[in-house]
């Protein structure tokens, strides 16, 4: 990976050295990844997301201010990750089963790692799609409202209420479902 600015990269790439964009992809690959995983619940969807969000960028990267492109780019990736899921909403009609994932204590005294993480995973998929992109970008992102605001287009307290909300399902589900 070079070190170069994404805003020199994305010259290089508007200059005709389209090869280059692959470098923007590696870059940002693992954390659009994530944040795609940790929307959609689902690794395929989160690829799918993944891709199309790639392509999309490419495609209308003269459109992009290139001393802004990773906040672009996350945002083609959340307008994907919101078409994706009311996709599969309407194809699937979203039914998500809790399996025994979760079993009985708390976060701090979970056992294994893994069930925690599972559970969280759980609990992210049972509050509403808007409050969990809030939750997400603020606290896995760590995003500033400003950015957020600028990304999704809601209105700054509009964000705090849902991230709130958010936390607040979270804690409730997390308590009535504990790890263990």
């Amino acid at each position: 990976m070079t070190d170069e600015s994404d805003e020199a990269l994305v010259r290089r790439v508007l200059a005709g050295e389209t090869e280059v964009y692959e470098e923007l992809v590696k870059r940002y690959r693992i954390r659009l990844g994530r944040y795609a995983v940790r929307m959609l619940g689902s690794e395929a969807d989160a690829e799918d997301a993944l891709q199309d969000t790639f392509i999309r960028g490419y495609r209308s990267l003269a459109r992009c201010s290139p001393d802004r492109f990773r906040y672009w780019l996350f945002g083609i990736l959340i307008n994907r990750c919101r078409t994706h899921a009311a996709q599969r909403a309407r194809r699937d009609g979203i039914v998500i089963s809790h399996e025994g994932i979760v079993a009985s204590a708390a976060a701090p005294q979970a056992r294994d790692q893994y069930e925690w993480r599972q559970a969280l995973a759980w609990a992210l998929a049972q509050i509403p799609t808007d409050h969990r992109e809030a939750f997400l970008l603020k606290h896995v992102e760590d995003l500033s409202y400003e950015e957020m605001q600028e990304l999704t287009g809601t209105r700054i307290p509009a964000l705090k209420m849902r991230v709130f909300r958010a936390r607040e399902a979270l804690r409730r589900l997390l308590e009535e479902n504990p790890v263990g």
